[in-house]
């Protein structure tokens, strides 16, 4: 079997409990820092063409563990390996400047992606499709919606085809037209071989996205395996209908 593109072994992260005045607290009196436990020793890998949902409760770590694999949150103990270009779609109006256009914003997003200005430049009519924001996106962000920040985000995000895509909850949170569009192209970088890892408390729409499903509680797996295995046990165990 090929090299994992992802891979994790006993990766641990911790969040210090106290707000920044309260940790300055502590410091000065040389106590120590409470913290929670937000992932648990987590080991696993994925590999090639593998479609990974991850499932859960609020507060199991599901956002914690997308934050790691992009590369915003470091691990606190474990080691981490990520073998690929990543597009992490989530926290939708992170990184844009508010008060420049849509185009603008594309642009700079692409370029933070890798994309030369050239490339960008041939890009930029299908991403402008593809988001169905029209004159919008000549206007400044700041007057966008939530729904638009996905659809900018992820048109641009998914035109580089990146190796590795992070999901968390982006499909829930746009309309329904554009939700079936998004789930269309995820199929059709899915058939090129790419990795999609996707959190959401939709479970028809993980079942309908991915192959295999993590199942997360309080930091921990309880269970990895066929989608249609763990979804049948997570929803009898945690009574989701």
């Amino acid at each position: 079997m090929s090299e994992p593109v992802i891979e994790l072994k006993d990766v641990v992260v911790d969040y210090p409990l106290e707000n920044s005045l309260g940790i300055a607290r502590k410091l000065l009196r040389r106590g120590s820092i409470r913290k929670k436990r937000a992932l648990r020793g987590l080991t696993f890998s994925i590999h090639d063409g593998e479609r990974v949902g991850i499932v859960g409760h609020n507060g199991a770590g599901k956002s914690t563990l997308l934050r790691v694999l992009a590369g915003i949150l470091p691990p606190s103990s474990g080691q981490l390996a990520v073998r690929g270009a990543v597009a992490p779609l989530f926290e939708f109006a992170t990184g844009f400047e508010m008060e420049l256009t849509g185009y603008e914003n594309i642009r700079i997003r692409g370029l933070l992606q890798g994309l030369s200005s050239q490339q960008i430049k041939d890009r930029m009519p299908e991403i402008a499709e593809f988001s169905e924001l029209g004159e919008a996106l000549s206007q400044p962000v700041r007057t966008y919606s939530s729904g638009m920040f996905i659809r900018i985000a992820f048109s641009t995000a998914t035109s580089i085809d990146p190796e590795v895509l992070l999901i968390d909850e982006a499909f829930g949170a746009g309309d329904q037209h554009f939700s079936v569009k998004s789930a269309k192209r995820m199929r059709e970088l899915m058939a090129k071989g790419r990795v999609l890892v996707f959190t959401s408390h939709n479970l028809d729409l993980v079942k309908s996205l991915c192959t295999r499903v993590i199942w997360l509680r309080e930091g921990n797996i309880v269970m990895d395996g066929h989608a249609d295995e763990v979804l049948e046990q997570y929803r009898i165990s945690e009574s989701v209908i």
